[in-house]
């Protein structure tokens, strides 16, 4: 066993614990102001919890933007993925939250991380009709032609999910559905 090992401890105190956890409750809340203090005294922004969300993971997925704008710029990896390969990209595209599409692509986030499914963000703001969000991944060169591990395209699912408009532009932009 290496000495590094044997100073973990098996398991984690209640202080600990509890602290970690409300660490993840502000960001889900958004409170930028008490992260503020938090990540100035060095608490870890890329810290993730049991499921592989990372901090900036849950303040985008939950709508945060300035607590996005805190911990990117504070360091946070805009592409670190959950344990089911999502990244913080794809999901606001799901969600539909143009500004933090924009700040997470500003701060590094590839607009053609697939999933390991193969679904990338630009598919998941076709599948959910966010067109806006489409268009922003376009101009960051999400590939259009992509397709996922069952051989879908963002044409095929936008038509699958029945989202008209992504659909519609995607028709107008030489894809076929």
């Amino acid at each position: 066993m290496n000495a590094d090992a044997r100073k973990i401890p098996a398991t984690m105190d209640a202080e600990t614990l509890e602290f970690i956890q409300g660490l993840f409750a502000l960001v889900r809340e958004g409170d930028t102001q008490q992260l503020v203090s938090m990540v100035a005294q060095g608490v870890p922004v890329n810290f993730r919890n049991e499921k592989g969300d990372s901090l900036i993971m849950l303040a985008s997925y939950h709508g945060h933007l300035e607590t996005s704008r805190l911990l990117l710029e504070a360091g946070a990896d805009a592409n670190v993925p959950n344990e089911q390969g999502q990244t913080p990209l794809a999901g606001v595209a799901y969600k539909g939250y143009l500004d933090i599409a924009e700040l997470l692509l500003k701060h590094g986030a590839r607009a053609d991380g697939a999933s390991p499914d193969g679904k990338t963000p630009l598919m998941m703001a076709a599948m959910f009709n966010r067109l806006a969000i489409l268009d922003l991944l376009l101009q960051h060169g999400a590939s259009i032609d992509a397709v996922d591990s069952r051989g879908m395209s963002a044409v095929s699912l936008a038509k699958t999910m029945n989202a008209q408009d992504t659909l519609a532009h995607l028709v107008s932009l030489g894809q076929t559905a």
